[in-house]
């Protein structure tokens, strides 16, 4: 072979072999906190996961391992993600923050999308969506729907997102019933369904006839069931087993669409850290179907406030509001700004009972 044929044969070689790297599939990692099976958080992460799959196919390849505890335990199944070969890593609970950041900085070539936190680096990313704003909608579904007055909120840590979610709900069904009254109840986990079916039948057992929960089972639910004429929301997904009763709407995370694009932009070279936090109107949070066991009127005022925060027309922490101190937040047609509610630690005017530290 003349050294003419060789450079030829060298430059193919390495021309196959590029084509080859160019075609291998972006491998992107979930880290879950719980099972995918649990009808909520993690069920809908997982299904925005295989919508990757369907959407890229061999053109992705995805992996990941569920169950997996906040702290070390989290720090470990990262690092043993990346050590694997994920080019993207979604780390779906907000006490991985930490690990994240702390893995990130181990792996500069690695991308990291990190769920509901606020800690970014050149690698890291954060999303989250704007849950408060279907709690908006729960809240006046409850305000209006109650006989008893009283409405069981099951609380997961006392973290800005619950407590946002929180005051949301109580700010709405206060507009529609002056007399409501809300007892939380604070479970510390995110999926436990014997805390949280304890969490709601002591919250029914204490008169409430809504039950409204920051948790991720199907428990709370059961347990209105079993308790009868008292109404509940899925949380995270649709939970629609259970409707029309007690389930009678819900709260739906779509992560598919940002997942989806996110791993898109690794494929072209495009990725970079950004925080995301969308709403009603961008799709990311989606209000399920309002059952029949909801009366027409309920049903047209919920509505109504679903259209009006996806057209931008109304915000739900919109002023007069005060905060449970009495102290001014909000003057007339104010509106909380961003900051503000990423670190809300304070509950509004009305609420009683104090957020633990």
């Amino acid at each position: 072979m003349n050294f003419k044929s060789l450079l030829a044969g060298t430059a193919l070689a390495l021309g196959l072999a590029g084509a080859a790297a160019a075609q291998d599939p972006v491998k992107a990692g979930f880290i879950f906190v719980g099972p995918v099976g649990d009808g909520g958080w993690t069920f809908e992460h997982n299904e925005a996961r295989l919508a990757v799959e369907e959407h890229f196919g061999d053109k992705v390849e995805t992996v990941y391992q569920e169950n997996v505890p906040e702290g070390a335990d989290a720090e470990r199944a990262m690092t043993q993600m990346a050590l694997g070969g994920a080019d993207i890593i979604f780390t779906t609970s907000f006490g991985y923050m930490d690990p994240t950041i702390n893995v990130a900085a181990k792996f500069p070539d690695v991308k990291f999308e990190h769920a509901t936190g606020f800690k970014r680096a050149d690698n890291v990313s954060t999303y989250s969506a704007r849950f408060y704003e279907g709690r908006a909608v729960q809240g006046t579904i409850a305000g209006m729907m109650t006989k008893t007055n009283k409405v069981g909120y099951i609380g997961s840590y006392p973290i800005p997102e619950v407590i946002r979610g929180i005051n949301s709900a109580y700010v709405h069904a206060k507009k529609v019933n002056p007399d409501i009254e809300f007892s939380v109840i604070w479970a510390y986990t995110w999926f436990d369904p014997a805390k949280e079916a304890d969490a709601a039948k002591a919250l029914i057992e204490q008169g409430a006839d809504v039950v409204l929960q920051h948790t991720d089972s199907t428990a709370p639910h059961a347990a209105a069931q079993e308790a009868g004429d008292v109404i509940a929301f899925g949380q995270a997904s649709d939970m629609a087993e259970y409707g029309p009763m007690p389930r009678v709407s819900s709260i739906i995370d779509n992560w598919a669409p940002y997942y989806i694009d996110r791993v898109q932009a690794v494929m072209d070279g495009t990725w970079e850290s950004m925080d995301t936090w969308d709403g009603i109107g961008p799709g990311m949070v989606k209000i399920g179907e309002i059952t029949d066991a909801v009366p027409e009127e309920v049903k047209a005022a919920a509505l109504e406030m679903r259209d009006a925060i996806a057209a931008g027309d109304y915000h739900p922490f919109t002023g007069p509001i005060n905060k449970q101190d009495g102290s001014a937040w909000l003057a007339e047609g104010e509106v909380a700004d961003d900051g503000t509610l990423a670190g809300m630690n304070f509950y509004v005017e009305g609420l009683t009972g104090e957020i633990p530290q």
